[in-house]
């Protein structure tokens, strides 16, 4: 998202979806990235007290929601995702699955302790999910998300420079455009972090396997739907191949950590 609701960006929900689904069974395999940035978002979350309830909102497999059992072992933890197969698997981690769009989450008003998202909320209507989340929060409640920034594959997007005019990645939040939408929602004590981080693969197949192995590549109706020719994607092997390392293809994220209270 580009802006703080960005609609426009956002692919549709559907597509999304299903795009997830397709992917839960290579989705813990190929989740290198949403493993650290999770871990990196529980080690700077430090609420005034250990959550008695927290809402895992767009738990996926249930990785998040094991750390969050790991640390808080007494807090009753609720997963929300829409993707049914994530959901299916993320049972086996958190005490109470849902099956809902973080937009209009099934709760009452003041339910939940904490509510948590890592590497959700870029596939959302900010505005709309964090009013829920604001809206099922406890007074003194915590908020502790992860997003990504506009730098995130960077490489990728200057690949494609003269070969078409699709979109070939989300447009991402300005770590700003977080901060300011956590206002809106009526949070405060609101501190925002962004970080760089790089994975490598061998080749660019790889490393847009990897991104579909997670369910990440729905990226709306301005991307291609059909293949690339063989002088295209020679084209974009060719200036990928200009940012290659000793440690091989570099795929940069640009992570936001934001965290805030009612």
């Amino acid at each position: 998202m580009s802006s703080i609701s960005a609609n426009a960006q956002v692919p549709p929900k559907r597509r999304v979806r299903e795009s997830f689904d397709r992917s839960a069974a290579s989705y813990d395999a190929a989740a290198v990235l949403q493993r650290r940035v999770c871990e990196r978002l529980l080690a700077g979350c430090t609420p005034r007290s250990a959550p008695t309830s927290i809402l895992d909102a767009g738990c996926g497999t249930g990785f998040g929601a094991r750390l969050l059992h790991k640390r808080w072992p007494a807090a009753a933890i609720v997963g929300v995702d829409f993707a049914p197969r994530m959901l299916s698997i993320a049972r086996h981690e958190a005490a109470v699955c849902v099956a809902a769009d973080i937009e209009a989450l099934p709760f009452a008003d003041q339910r939940f302790a904490l509510w948590w998202s890592s590497l959700t909320v870029q596939w959302c209507d900010l505005r709309l999910a964090l009013a829920e989340a604001r809206r099922v929060l406890q007074p003194g409640g915590e908020v502790a998300l992860s997003t990504l920034g506009p730098e995130t594959f960077r490489e990728l997007r200057e690949a494609f420079v003269g070969v078409d005019s699709y979109r070939h990645t989300l447009g991402f939040s300005e770590p700003q455009a977080v901060g300011e939408a956590l206002v809106q929602a009526g949070f405060s004590a609101i501190r925002v972090e962004r970080e760089a981080v790089q994975l490598h693969y061998g080749d660019l197949r790889s490393l847009l396997r990897a991104v579909k192995e997670i369910g990440a590549n729905s990226v709306g109706d301005d991307g291609r739907r059909g293949m690339l020719g063989r002088k295209a994607w020679q084209q974009v092997q060719s200036a990928y191949e200009r940012h290659r390392t000793v440690a091989g293809l570099p795929a940069r994220y640009d992570v936001i950590l934001a965290y805030a209270r009612t």
